[in-house]
Protein backbone atom coordinates (compact mmCIF):
# COMPACT_ATOMS: atom_id res chain seq x y z
CA UNK A 1 0.00 0.00 0.00
CA UNK A 2 2.82 2.43 0.95
CA UNK A 3 4.57 1.61 -2.14
CA UNK A 4 1.66 2.17 -4.20
CA UNK A 5 1.11 5.44 -2.50
CA UNK A 6 4.59 6.70 -3.01
CA UNK A 7 4.65 5.98 -6.55
CA UNK A 8 1.58 7.92 -7.16
CA UNK A 9 3.40 10.68 -5.34
CA UNK A 10 6.50 10.66 -7.41
CA UNK A 11 4.43 10.37 -10.28
CA UNK A 12 2.18 13.18 -8.99
CA UNK A 13 5.37 15.50 -8.37
CA UNK A 14 7.04 15.19 -11.54
CA UNK A 15 3.47 15.64 -13.86
CA UNK A 16 3.48 19.13 -15.21
CA UNK A 17 -0.23 18.99 -16.51
CA UNK A 18 -1.94 21.72 -15.61
CA UNK A 19 0.86 23.87 -14.93
CA UNK A 20 -0.69 26.87 -17.20
CA UNK A 21 -3.53 26.62 -14.62
CA UNK A 22 -1.38 28.00 -12.05
CA UNK A 23 -0.29 30.70 -13.71
CA UNK A 24 -3.01 32.16 -15.06
CA UNK A 25 -5.04 31.63 -11.48
CA UNK A 26 -1.66 33.67 -10.25
CA UNK A 27 -1.47 36.17 -12.62
CA UNK A 28 -5.49 37.03 -13.68
CA UNK A 29 -6.79 38.60 -10.34
CA UNK A 30 -3.42 41.02 -10.73
CA UNK A 31 -4.36 41.83 -14.13
CA UNK A 32 -8.23 42.25 -14.00
CA UNK A 33 -7.24 44.66 -10.89
CA UNK A 34 -5.64 46.84 -13.64
CA UNK A 35 -8.14 46.77 -16.32
CA UNK A 36 -10.79 47.87 -13.81
CA UNK A 37 -8.61 50.65 -12.75
CA UNK A 38 -7.56 51.76 -16.26
CA UNK A 39 -11.32 52.03 -17.03
CA UNK A 40 -12.00 53.55 -13.40
CA UNK A 41 -8.68 56.37 -14.24
CA UNK A 42 -10.33 56.83 -18.33
CA UNK A 43 -13.58 57.32 -17.05
CA UNK A 44 -12.48 59.62 -14.25
CA UNK A 45 -10.35 61.30 -16.77
CA UNK A 46 -13.13 62.07 -19.05
CA UNK A 47 -15.66 62.92 -16.46
CA UNK A 48 -13.04 65.98 -15.11
CA UNK A 49 -12.94 66.81 -18.64
CA UNK A 50 -15.81 67.31 -19.31
CA UNK A 51 -16.52 69.71 -16.31
CA UNK A 52 -13.74 71.48 -17.26
CA UNK A 53 -14.76 72.05 -20.56
CA UNK A 54 -18.67 73.12 -19.33
CA UNK A 55 -17.15 75.19 -16.82
CA UNK A 56 -14.81 77.08 -19.49
CA UNK A 57 -17.71 77.75 -21.74
CA UNK A 58 -20.03 78.67 -19.22
CA UNK A 59 -17.39 81.50 -17.96
CA UNK A 60 -16.82 82.33 -21.33
CA UNK A 61 -20.37 83.08 -21.90
CA UNK A 62 -20.51 84.78 -18.56
CA UNK A 63 -17.35 87.19 -20.31
CA UNK A 64 -18.91 88.03 -23.64
CA UNK A 65 -22.90 88.26 -22.34
CA UNK A 66 -22.20 92.15 -21.10
CA UNK A 67 -24.35 94.43 -19.38
CA UNK A 68 -26.19 90.75 -17.53
CA UNK A 69 -25.36 88.81 -14.38
CA UNK A 70 -26.34 85.51 -14.34
CA UNK A 71 -27.42 84.37 -11.12
CA UNK A 72 -26.17 81.41 -9.23
CA UNK A 73 -29.42 78.51 -11.03
CA UNK A 74 -28.57 80.01 -14.36
CA UNK A 75 -24.76 79.49 -14.36
CA UNK A 76 -25.69 75.89 -12.87
CA UNK A 77 -28.15 75.04 -15.38
CA UNK A 78 -25.72 76.09 -17.92
CA UNK A 79 -23.04 73.53 -17.27
CA UNK A 80 -25.26 71.24 -16.28
CA UNK A 81 -26.53 71.43 -19.97
CA UNK A 82 -22.99 71.36 -21.68
CA UNK A 83 -21.35 68.63 -19.47
CA UNK A 84 -22.68 65.13 -20.52
CA UNK A 85 -21.28 62.38 -17.61
CA UNK A 86 -22.49 63.59 -14.14
CA UNK A 87 -25.11 61.90 -13.43
CA UNK A 88 -28.04 63.86 -11.58
CA UNK A 89 -26.14 66.97 -12.09
CA UNK A 90 -28.37 69.44 -10.74
CA UNK A 91 -28.33 67.51 -7.63
CA UNK A 92 -24.67 66.77 -7.41
CA UNK A 93 -22.86 69.87 -8.75
CA UNK A 94 -22.05 72.88 -6.35
CA UNK A 95 -20.86 76.15 -7.50
CA UNK A 96 -18.57 78.94 -5.55
CA UNK A 97 -18.50 82.39 -7.56
CA UNK A 98 -15.56 84.14 -5.39
CA UNK A 99 -14.72 87.64 -5.72
CA UNK A 100 -11.08 88.59 -5.35
CA UNK A 101 -8.59 91.88 -5.33
CA UNK A 102 -5.86 90.58 -7.56
CA UNK A 103 -3.72 93.66 -6.09
CA UNK A 104 -4.25 92.44 -1.75
CA UNK A 105 -4.59 88.80 -3.04
CA UNK A 106 -5.75 86.52 -0.38
CA UNK A 107 -6.28 82.61 -1.62
CA UNK A 108 -9.89 81.93 -1.41
CA UNK A 109 -10.30 78.43 0.80
CA UNK A 110 -8.42 75.47 -0.57
CA UNK A 111 -11.16 73.01 0.44
CA UNK A 112 -14.18 73.16 -2.88
CA UNK A 113 -17.91 73.13 -1.67
CA UNK A 114 -19.12 69.85 -2.82
CA UNK A 115 -22.34 68.08 -2.47
CA UNK A 116 -22.63 65.27 0.24
CA UNK A 117 -25.64 63.34 -0.81
CA UNK A 118 -25.27 61.05 2.78
CA UNK A 119 -25.72 64.61 4.98
CA UNK A 120 -28.46 66.93 5.19
CA UNK A 121 -28.37 70.01 2.60
CA UNK A 122 -25.84 72.65 3.02
CA UNK A 123 -27.01 76.65 1.55
CA UNK A 124 -24.61 78.19 -0.68
CA UNK A 125 -21.19 78.70 0.76
CA UNK A 126 -19.80 81.86 -1.42
CA UNK A 127 -22.03 82.99 -4.81
CA UNK A 128 -21.27 86.68 -5.37
CA UNK A 129 -21.97 88.38 -8.51
CA UNK A 130 -19.00 90.65 -9.30
CA UNK A 131 -18.75 94.37 -10.22
CA UNK A 132 -16.99 96.08 -13.60
CA UNK A 133 -13.89 95.22 -14.09
CA UNK A 134 -13.84 92.38 -10.40
CA UNK A 135 -12.04 89.64 -10.84
CA UNK A 136 -13.61 86.65 -9.83
CA UNK A 137 -13.30 82.72 -9.01
CA UNK A 138 -15.91 80.34 -10.73
CA UNK A 139 -14.96 76.68 -8.95
CA UNK A 140 -17.44 73.90 -9.41
CA UNK A 141 -17.50 70.28 -7.46
CA UNK A 142 -19.71 67.68 -9.29
CA UNK A 143 -20.06 64.22 -7.35
CA UNK A 144 -19.55 60.95 -9.71
CA UNK A 145 -20.06 57.94 -8.14
CA UNK A 146 -17.32 55.07 -9.25
CA UNK A 147 -17.94 52.81 -11.72
CA UNK A 148 -16.05 49.92 -10.21
CA UNK A 149 -16.11 51.08 -6.88
CA UNK A 150 -15.39 47.73 -5.09
CA UNK A 151 -11.97 47.01 -6.91
CA UNK A 152 -8.70 48.45 -7.37
CA UNK A 153 -8.71 52.08 -7.84
CA UNK A 154 -12.54 52.24 -7.66
CA UNK A 155 -11.97 51.23 -4.13
CA UNK A 156 -8.89 52.97 -2.65
CA UNK A 157 -9.84 56.35 -4.05
CA UNK A 158 -11.21 59.11 -1.52
CA UNK A 159 -14.82 59.35 -1.60
CA UNK A 160 -17.86 60.57 0.50
CA UNK A 161 -20.12 58.92 2.68
CA UNK A 162 -22.31 58.31 -0.01
CA UNK A 163 -19.57 56.45 -1.96
CA UNK A 164 -19.12 59.51 -4.35
CA UNK A 165 -15.63 60.78 -5.34
CA UNK A 166 -15.57 64.94 -6.32
CA UNK A 167 -14.34 66.55 -9.13
CA UNK A 168 -13.38 69.94 -8.57
CA UNK A 169 -13.10 72.41 -11.82
CA UNK A 170 -11.97 76.15 -11.36
CA UNK A 171 -11.76 79.00 -13.52
CA UNK A 172 -11.01 82.50 -13.48
CA UNK A 173 -12.30 85.81 -15.36
CA UNK A 174 -12.99 89.25 -15.04
CA UNK A 175 -16.59 91.02 -14.95
CA UNK A 176 -16.61 92.60 -17.83
CA UNK A 177 -18.40 96.48 -17.47
CA UNK A 178 -22.23 96.24 -18.41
Amino acid sequence: MTECLAKWLRRFRTDESGNNTIEFVIAFPAMLVILLSGIELGMMTIRHSMLERSVDLVVRDIRLGTGTAPQHDDIKDSICEYVGFVDDCSLNIRLEMILVDPRNWTEPNRVADCTDQSEDVQPVRSFVNGQDNELMILRACAKVAPVFPTSGFGKNIQKDGNGDYSLIATSVFVQEPR
